[in-house]
């Protein structure tokens, strides 16, 4: 009989060693029950709650090719921890006469058999979501007592050894200095390209964008604001900005957000979305250029000429 093996592991405590000891199990079965491993599917840090799992989901489409009749996994939790996903990708393996084996959990074909795979199959869901239910509650505690939960640490702070948040003295002058300029009326791209030009980089270690500029201005925890879901625990972290500051940056966002193009040019093009091309018929739109003498001339220009 030819099988393939199906091992993963999720983004929690294991590694790659939980590969190795998946696979190496599973030959381990193939080798004393003569079965022709002709395959390997792994999936790293994916969890068994969903199927977006790009390898699992090749090693059903692959399935319908009939190059192998059986699924070898080290338990079935490694193939899904959803009953309902489970009993539906089973289904399509079936389909394909290909059967799921679990090398450390001995399935017989009796009646009994289906119900103890029932079982472990529920078990591996409880477990789940018993372990996401204690997560929770754990981030929800860490929260009431301002402590850090995971995830991307803000420019302008670090983490201590308790692992509350403290001002980074490197980094926290930098947001400042961001706050003052957008507020004095700098636009964001010319923020952004002189940090990245003096070699400032994010949070993550990455050069500036429109995008990461902007989450950084609209950021409450700049404020001393916590948040975790819905907790919010005001002045619970130092603070960077003020919160006369911080609102009038906002207002220039929403500002912004509205008229885009408030910052390029004051002129009101008033035909805009209400003039077309006479030739080909597209939108013609507002633009300003410059002539030699510095004179600066308005005009509209068709969008498919654009």
């Amino acid at each position: 009989m030819n099988a393939v093996t199906y091992a993963r592991y999720s983004s929690d405590n294991q590694r790659e060693e939980s590969i190795e000891g998946q696979l190496r199990e599973c030959k381990e079965y193939a080798d004393k029950n003569g079965i022709n491993l002709i395959g390997t599917y792994i999936d790293r840090a994916f969890s068994a709650k969903t199927d977006s799992r790009p390898q699992f989901q090749q090693m059903i489409h692959d399935s319908a090719t009939h190059t192998f009749e059986a699924v070898l996994v080290w338990k079935l939790d490694r193939f899904s921890r959803n009953r309902y996903d489970s009993a539906h990708y089973k289904r399509i393996l079936k389909n394909n006469r290909v059967h799921v084996v679990s090398v450390t959990e001995p399935i017989s074909n009796t009646p009994e058999g289906i119900m103890l795979e029932s079982l472990l199959e529920g078990m591996a869901e409880y477990y789940s979501a018993d372990l996401a239910e204690k997560v929770s509650r754990g981030h929800k505690e860490n929260a009431l007592k301002a402590k850090f939960n995971g995830g991307p640490v803000p420019l302008g702070y670090r983490i201590d050894s308790e692992q509350h948040y403290q001002l980074d003295p490197a980094t926290a002058p930098v947001v400042q200095e961001a706050f003052r300029w957008y507020a004095d009326g700098e636009s964001i791209k010319a923020i952004w390209t002189d940090f990245n030009g003096r070699g400032i980089r994010t949070s993550l270690g990455r050069p500036f964008t429109k995008g990461s500029f902007q989450t950084m201005l609209k950021n409450r925890r700049y404020l001393g604001e916590y948040r975790y879901k819905d907790t919010v625990i005001p002045d619970a972290i130092p603070a960077i900005i003020d919160p006369e500051l911080f609102e009038q940056v906002q207002r220039r966002c929403e500002r912004n957000k509205k008229a885009p193009a408030h910052a390029k040019t004051q002129v009101n093009f008033m035909l805009t979305t209400k003039a077309f091309c006479g030739k080909c018929g597209a939108m013609v739109s507002g633009e300003s250029g410059k002539s030699h003498t510095g004179t600066v001339h308005y005009y509209y220009k068709c969008g498919n000429h654009k």
